[in-house]
């Protein structure tokens, strides 16, 4: 296993109105964040909040191309960025204890905080696929380029990890500093992850290191 200090290349926040930062996501363009009762979108290049939708927002955030998904208590729900409109909503598989969100070939995988699992589910009717042990508590989720990544966060030592998809094997670790919890996690796409700062109502950006 690799291990080494994550790079922090970006701090965005702390937001108005704004205490904690729940699960993460990106459009392509946005940044969305989960803050309790609202998902909140910002530019990474500015900084700048660019939409706020009123919502349940408590915990994992997903996007698929088109629509939002979010953790809310003890369900999933599916929104339309556009309008903001819940579109419906599937039963999510810890009934509660849910932690991370991440959309990937064609389905939803959901962190399950204390439970210590990553499952995959059917984003129709919340019917779980297969499921993944994790060694640590799991918060945030995202898959990029075929690798599955995971936030974990216990007392004041966080970081952010490279897992086998099969066997939940941890294959590298990327250390955050002492008190920089991970609460969610999403890929930029290509050499970013996007980190939510949990209590601190920040989001972090660190880099992805090459495979």
């Amino acid at each position: 296993m690799k291990s080494s200090a994550a790079e922090i290349l970006r701090e965005y926040g702390p937001f108005p109105q704004t205490d904690h930062v729940h699960g993460v996501t990106f459009d392509g363009q946005s940044v969305w964040f989960a803050s309790g009762d609202k998902l909140n979108a910002f530019d990474p290049v500015s900084g700048n909040t660019v939409r706020t939708i009123e919502v349940a927002a408590h915990a994992g955030t997903a996007f698929d191309g088109r629509y939002l998904y979010q953790i809310a208590e003890d369900r999933i729900q599916k929104i339309d960025p556009k309008s903001g409109r819940v579109l419906s909503t599937i039963p999510a598989p810890g009934k509660g204890g849910d932690s991370g969100l991440a959309w990937a070939e064609g389905t939803l995988w959901v962190g399950q905080h204390q439970g210590r699992k990553i499952h995959q589910i059917d984003p129709q009717t919340g019917q779980i696929l297969r499921t993944i042990e994790s060694k640590r508590v799991v918060t945030g989720v995202t898959w990029i380029d075929g690798e599955l990544w995971h936030g974990t966060w216990e007392g004041d030592e966080s970081d952010v990890r490279r897992v086998d998809p099969e066997t939940g094997a941890v294959l590298e670790k990327l250390e955050m500093p002492p008190g920089a919890g991970v609460s969610g996690l999403e890929s930029d796409g290509g050499d970013q992850f996007f980190c939510g700062g949990g209590s601190s109502g920040t989001v972090r950006a660190i880099r992805r290191p090459k495979s």
